[in-house]
């Protein structure tokens, strides 16, 4: 399988680099503004290749997309501390106006997949502007926070979080939901899961990991400057989950027709992932308090996309 990556910087890169280990495709196109970016991100990957798996990385224009089955869109101004992901979006809107045109004008037939912030907006906008179906532009969305939540649920119950799940919907910024009702461990609802292990869900628990989710971001980019080994994983899992049509499911976000009663909302529930993109949506049991901050997060999604003229 044949992907490409607009937008060679730390997310970019990083995805490529995790696909490559994963050996998750045969060639990899790194395609950036800055050409010599993109050949160094591509060489340095492909100084990898020996020790992971078969496969070719590769710098090009967009015209070296043709073929390509996914995109991954990672172009797009840079977070800075202190700014949330919303505050993106007017000055991330105008470059994908330019380079969703000429990555569908190369590769016409590829899934795109979402990685530039504000994301679930961004995914809207690239819905509207590609003309795709919204199953085959697939945003990021709370794959990250997800994996967030799960990794932190895990370490206070000593459990592997690939046994966890738990998701957080809604948003990718600050009105996610962490969808504590529905979280399990194993075939175990999470609080008799956390009694039998003697590690209770208190509410001290749940502000706890609440806050540890939601700051994860501010604490990465206020020390480091960004946030890109966790998303770059995340995306080197979709494509595993696309490419070998695994029918997984997935926190990520669509332009969804309805979430909660809210119209055109691009927000992140489960969905079962395949070759076709999204498949199905399978909405978890809340409770009511999660069921309104979902829709409020919801309401907020729709509103900033609908003030964005395309």
């Amino acid at each position: 399988m044949k992907i490409g990556i607009v937008g060679a910087g730390m997310v970019g890169a990083s995805a490529a680099y995790a696909i490559t280990l994963l050996g998750s495709a045969r060639e990899i196109v790194l395609v950036d503004i800055n050409a010599g970016l993109a050949h160094a991100q591509a060489e340095d990957i492909a100084h990898a290749l020996p020790f992971a798996a078969r496969g070719n990385v590769r710098a090009g224009d967009y015209a070296a997309l043709d073929g390509a089955a996914i995109v991954i869109i990672a172009a797009g101004v840079s977070q800075k501390p202190g700014e949330s992901r919303l505050d993106l979006l007017a000055r991330n809107a105008e470059v994908f106006r330019a380079v969703v045109d000429a990555t569908l004008s190369a590769a016409p037939d590829a899934l795109l997949l979402i990685a530039s912030n504000p994301v679930d907006v961004m995914t809207g906008i690239t819905t509207r502007l590609s003309g795709l179906p919204a199953s085959r532009v697939i945003g990021s969305g709370t794959i990250l926070d997800t994996a967030r939540f799960r990794h932190l649920i895990g370490q206070h119950l000593g459990v592997d979080p690939r046994s966890i799940h738990a998701y957080v919907l809604g948003e990718h910024g600050d009105s996610e939901v962490l969808a504590w009702s529905s979280a399990r461990v194993g075939a175990l609802p999470l609080a008799e899961a956390a009694a039998n292990m003697h590690a209770p869900i208190t509410d001290a628990v749940r502000a706890e990991v609440d806050r540890g989710v939601r700051g994860a971001a501010e604490r990465i980019i206020k020390a480091k400057g960004a946030t890109f080994f966790g998303i770059g994983a995340g995306l080197a899992r979709l494509v595993s989950a696309i490419g070998n049509d695994e029918r997984s499911v997935h926190s990520v976000s669509v332009l969804t027709p309805q979430v909660m009663g809210v119209a055109d909302a691009p927000v992140s529930i489960p969905r079962v992932i395949g070759r076709t993109g999204v498949i199905s949506d399978l909405m978890p049991d809340l409770d009511a308090g999660e069921a309104e901050a979902l829709a409020v997060s919801a309401r907020l999604m729709s509103a900033l996309l609908a003030e964005v003229d395309l």
